[in-house]
């Protein structure tokens, strides 16, 4: 016969022993400090890179990053290694570690990633794209325009990416928009240089035309926008 305790998770069996599995179910984890740290500096050195904050090929230390984030050297170690993993920086066989340096070939591979995926992901989001996105990709579309008119590249970056990414948060596609997010990291830093090439003056002109798509509900347009407006600058990178 078990006894049960109302506003207690245990039980107690015939033999008086307390089946603690509930318990254990229910209490918080101790918070690892190493875990923590580690995680606070992938995430933000991640967006630094993401958003073009650091120059291709520009070469980082454990002691630099453990110095910048006020960690040792082990959760340095740790977010650096996630990183490599995730294409975000680049481990050479001597021990350095940078942001990549892109080829050309490599430019074209990740190009041509982003014109597979993004205008799935827009079409995808297309017949949930309700008066209320549109108008939500109008505004960020305003701070687009904003952050060129001070110049700001890594504002820019950062606001185009907000602009794509709500787009594809409609699509309902998690899977495929992680995909897609890790080919922005790894162009994070080569996005920096194409903004410097592009010497914009104005927020891209196929935002526009997504925008128009997306009121028309024309798919194929749709598709034909993203795709341009996702691969036409990169490829201006080359040569």
């Amino acid at each position: 016969m078990e006894t049960r305790f109302i506003g207690f998770s245990s039980t107690i069996d015939r033999h008086g022993l307390c089946d603690h599995s509930l318990i254990m179910m229910i209490q918080p984890r101790p918070l690892d400090p190493t875990t923590a740290a580690h995680e606070r500096v992938y995430r933000a050195l991640r967006t630094r890179i993401l958003h073009g904050e650091i120059e291709p090929g520009a070469a980082l230390t454990l002691r630099g990053i453990g110095e910048a984030y006020d960690v040792s050297m082990t959760p340095a170690r740790e977010a650096v290694r996630r990183l490599v993993a995730e294409g975000a920086l680049f481990l050479s066989s001597s021990g350095r570690v940078s942001t990549p340096a892109l080829s050309n070939d490599r430019i074209e591979e990740l190009a041509t990633l982003r014109a597979m995926l993004e205008p799935e992901l827009a079409s995808r989001a297309l017949p949930r794209a309700h008066f209320a996105l549109i108008e939500r990709l109008e505004v960020i579309n305003q701070g687009v325009s904003q952050m060129i008119a001070r110049h700001d590249a890594t504002g820019y970056i950062r606001m185009n990416l907000e602009f794509h990414r709500t787009l594809y948060l409609r699509a309902q596609a998690p899977a495929m928009l992680a995909m897609a997010e890790t080919v922005w990291l790894q162009l994070g830093p080569t996005m920096r240089a194409l903004y410097g090439r592009l010497n914009r003056t104005e927020p891209p002109h196929h935002h526009k035309l997504i925008i128009s798509a997306l009121k028309a509900g024309d798919e194929p347009g749709l598709r034909l926008a993203v795709r341009t407006d996702a691969t036409q600058g990169l490829r201006m990178l080359k040569g």
